[in-house]
């Protein structure tokens, strides 16, 4: 099917997979009788994918290429590996030290892998299902999360986030007074602490502000100078594009790992431990 999508020629499709034209034909006319609408227009041209056809085949073609994925990350597994600890947080910078705790821990545990799995949305119940190991999350989303281990992590603080070349970006600390006649971008799926702090900030000293759908448009908006936004470490890539001061304040976000009540491989207890002492240091 997927051949003669490509080739959109009967005989060519045959060719390609070194089969009879009849057997194409019949295949075809099989699939299409299975799942009840036409792949195919044919003619005397050739045959034309009809919308359903190109819709049905490109999603076969995606399915497929998935398939091909999980298979060659089977492969890879089974030959260097005999277990695997999955670790889900949304973006790689939540846990900047990812890679030095891997690297440490792979010294004592060359034989199992570690797999971080990215995604802002899905990771707890994922977590929770047991498709994850290790969960990075606020302390406030799983305080309340039944047979779950919580392990204190850290205390993620707030930075003003603003052009390289602004004038605030030369002191060394900001204090929210300093944020008089600026606009500050807020919402984007601000945590409740960085919410707080918006608020606070707007309401005490007047701040206009603007509101921003999320990170990258708000990071966005900042290089276009239409205004400044305050932005929890975590977020920061380091790719020295914009300036990151610490604000003075007393909001921040108490950032866990957690692991499941019931877990007690050494290995997975070892990899916490490395990344505990990371960031004790």
């Amino acid at each position: 099917m997927d051949s003669l999508a490509k080739t959109l020629n009967f005989n060519h499709a045959a060719e390609n997979l070194y089969v009879a034209q009849s057997t194409i034909t019949y295949q075809i006319k099989a699939a299409e009788d299975e799942i009840g609408f036409k792949l195919f227009e044919r003619s005397g041209k050739g045959a034309t994918l009809t919308p359903a056809g190109f819709q049905f085949c490109m999603t076969l073609r995606n399915i497929n290429q998935e398939l091909k994925d999980a298979i060659e990350q089977g492969q890879n597994f089974a030959r260097q590996y005999r277990e695997d600890i999955s670790i889900g947080l949304s973006v790689r910078t939540m846990i900047h030290k990812l890679p030095d705790a891997m690297i440490e821990f792979s010294k004592q545990y060359p034989d199992v892998s570690v797999t971080p799995k990215f995604g802002a949305e899905g990771r707890l119940a994922a977590f929770t299902s047991g498709s994850l190991d290790i969960l990075f999350d606020r302390e406030e989303n799983v305080r309340r999360v039944p047979d779950i281990r919580i392990h204190p992590f850290y205390d993620c603080h707030f930075y003003l986030i603003t052009k390289k070349d602004d004038p605030l970006a030369r002191q060394k600390v900001i204090h929210l007074e300093d944020l008089k006649d600026r606009t500050l971008m807020v919402g984007g799926g601000s945590p409740p602490a960085l919410r707080a702090l918006q608020d606070r900030i707007v309401r005490t000293y007047g701040v206009k502000h603007f509101n921003s759908q999320n990170h990258d448009t708000t990071l966005t908006n900042v290089a276009a100078g239409k205004g400044v936004c305050i932005a929890p470490g975590f977020l920061n890539d380091f790719s020295g594009e914009f300036a990151w001061t610490p604000v003075d304040c007393e909001e921040h976000i108490s950032c866990v790992l957690c692991t499941h009540a019931g877990e007690n491989r050494k290995s997975v207890a070892t990899f916490l431990d490395i990344l505990l002492k990371l960031y004790q240091e």
